[in-house]
């Protein structure tokens, strides 16, 4: 009988550190689509392949399901009966839905009025505990430290290591597919963990010569939550995009490291500029992500244009998370398209096409 495929660990375990006896954590994560975009790339009438890790279609909607089915594994692995964390959101509902699974008790610091209502709907309907704090994530991410060294809770954010060596396998996956690195991958860029771990993993891939190159790292920030491109940490940070929301990445060095290995760089943009790539996308080429993925595109497209990334270049833009995660502000982005409420007659809906025709 052929063996079920059970998630990114089963598919990686030579290259995670697993063994045989360790109970296996999984909700089937892994294995996103790349997709290539067929439209933008003509619209912007520019020579260069662009790809999207569209990992929204994890079990929870994010990429933060890589690492946690890592984090979770070894936390259960280590006799572990509770997790924690600190979360602008996505990371709260990955580490609820994977404690649920695993059978242990999650609790979640988040701050308060500033998740996206679906992720905050998530980890309720997972049955985590949750904290509001009257601050923001970098100030839950210090009590969530704090806490640990006096309760028997294990911490699954992004300093948790083996949350990047869940996440690197991202990497894995779009060398796989493609057959070689890609020149540039973009990604957005909060607490830093997802650009440490996509640049580990294509470290590791092209040490052992799965792929011959390995990408220029580009990391993209809230024009209101930039510290890289600040050069220091922003005590109380802003954007839309909430995932990104943090002033005071935990990667930091880790970032840097990939950024300055890889000839990448920093870069920052508004929240119009965001939701514009986010529209985008999904109207031109049928993608629906969270407004923080679309820090990636935006950032591609502003370097294509620039050409700072050549023609001929082959891109791939990591996009975190699904865009149902963040319902209120894809409302507010298409306030001007209200449903039209017409009569239940076949004229009615007839007038109604033409019109838009």
């Amino acid at each position: 009988m052929q063996k079920h495929y059970t998630g990114l660990i089963e598919r990686y375990r030579d290259r995670l550190p697993v063994s045989k006896a360790t109970r296996i954590i999984s909700l089937c994560e892994g294995n996103t689509p790349l997709i290539q975009l067929q439209n933008i790339p003509r619209m912007i009438g520019k020579d260069v392949e662009i790809y999207v890790k569209f990992e929204g279609l994890n079990p929870t909607g994010s990429f933060k399901d890589r690492g946690m089915t890592m984090a979770v594994t070894k936390a259960v692995e280590s006799g572990s009966q509770a997790i924690i964390c600190a979360s602008t959101g996505n990371t709260s509902a990955s580490a609820a839905a994977y404690a649920a699974r695993a059978g242990i008790k999650a609790f979640v610091l988040i701050p308060e009025g500033k998740i996206a209502l679906g992720k905050l709907a998530q980890t309720l309907m997972y049955n985590a505990t949750i904290i509001q704090i009257n601050g923001n994530f970098d100030q839950g991410m210090e009590l969530v430290k704090e806490v640990a060294n006096h309760a028997p809770v294990s911490i699954v954010n992004s300093i948790n290591p083996f949350r990047l060596e869940g996440q690197k396998t991202a990497a894995f996956e779009i060398v796989d597919e493609l057959g070689f690195a890609p020149d540039y991958h973009c990604l957005p860029v909060g607490n830093a963990g997802n650009i440490s771990a996509y640049w580990k993993g294509y470290k590791e891939y092209a040490t052992d010569r799965v792929c011959g190159n390995r990408p220029v790292m580009c990391g993209y920030q809230a024009a209101g939550a930039a510290p890289f491109v600040a050069g220091h940490k922003i005590d109380y940070p802003e954007t839309v995009a909430t995932a990104i929301r943090i002033g005071n990445p935990q990667s930091w060095d880790l970032a840097i490291e990939a950024q300055q290995e890889s000839g990448g760089w920093f870069d920052k943009f508004a929240d119009q500029q965001i939701l514009a790539a986010q529209k985008m996308l999904s109207q031109f080429e049928g993608i629906f992500c969270e407004p923080a993925s679309a820090t990636s595109l935006a950032g591609a497209l502003n370097d294509i244009g620039t050409g700072k990334i050549p023609e001929g270049s082959k891109i791939v833009c990591t996009l975190t998370g699904n865009g149902i995660k963040d319902p209120e502000i894809a409302m507010q982005q298409c306030a001007e398209a209200k449903p039209v409420t017409i009569e239940a007659d076949l004229d009615a809906v007839k007038r109604a096409i033409l019109d838009c025709l």
